[in-house]
């Protein structure tokens, strides 16, 4: 009765469990977006997730994603989207928002064109607003069924709008790997990397695990490690962790 009194509410759509809010610059492409390999012209997922707990502290999380992407014989087209924040005895102690784009453009069955937007709010790790495009060169090395593997790389650009004041545009070099291994019929690990290159470091990492339920409903677990060289004054960690537990839905 008394563990029941600490945790009289949790709710759990998507087991939002966060051990520590990351920067969550989603720069990191895990979903599928090889045109050349797709079943359907179109592919899509969302998510959500809340837990609450009261008693002797009273917090809540609240989660919510979701990405689509559209196929055609050599292009591919994606939008996502995520949101989460986090209240603490009544005071809210971190909030996110990311809107991203991307274009791939298969020159054949190996190498590709890509390009890619984002933009950040995250006003607790000390950004306003994030805002990164860039555009280059991909090679597919593995294409399935059982192993994925991609690495791309090219040149971009961030705006960074800082939350105490002031903002920066810089040049970058960019490059990522993104990587899934199909475990069984219905279980997929995935591993992506990706590093903003420039006198203001990004390093961004997501290892996760995938199992579906059914034909619409999967389990995902998945920890974010975000590494910034030269973090805002307002947030000088240097190091971001999250871990989560997704239910999602493909539409």
């Amino acid at each position: 009765m008394k563990a029941f009194n600490k945790l009289s509410v949790v709710l759990l759509l998507s087991a939002g469990a966060v051990s520590h809010q990351a920067l969550a610059d989603n720069n990191v492409f895990t979903i599928m977006d090889d045109p050349s390999t797709a079943k359907k012209s179109f592919e899509g997922n969302a998510a959500a997730g809340y837990l609450a707990q009261t008693g002797n502290t009273s917090s809540s999380s609240l989660t919510a994603s979701t990405n689509m992407t559209w196929y055609h014989p050599s292009t591919a087209y994606s939008l996502w989207g995520n949101a989460s924040n986090t209240s603490s005895n009544d005071e809210r102690s971190s909030e996110t928002y990311q809107l991203g784009a991307r274009t791939r453009y298969n020159l054949n069955s190996a190498d590709y064109l890509f390009g890619q937007t984002s933009w950040l709010s995250d006003r607790f790790n000390g950004y306003d607003g994030r805002t990164f495009l860039a555009a280059g060169y991909g090679r597919q090395i593995l294409s399935g069924p059982v192993h994925s593997l991609r690495v791309e790389a090219g040149p971009g650009v961030r705006y960074d709008d800082y939350h105490d004041g002031g903002h920066d545009t810089r040049a970058l070099a960019y490059g990522a790997l993104s990587y899934q291994w199909q475990l069984t019929d219905t279980t997929r690990f995935i591993q992506g990397v990706s590093v903003l290159g420039s006198d203001d470091t990004t390093l961004n990492s997501e290892t996760g695990l995938q199992v579906a339920i059914n034909a619409h409903f999967a389990l995902k677990l998945a920890y974010n490690v975000t590494w910034n060289e030269n973090p805002p004054d307002s947030a000088p960690d240097k190091t971001d962790t999250k871990t989560t537990i997704q239910l999602s839905y493909a539409m």
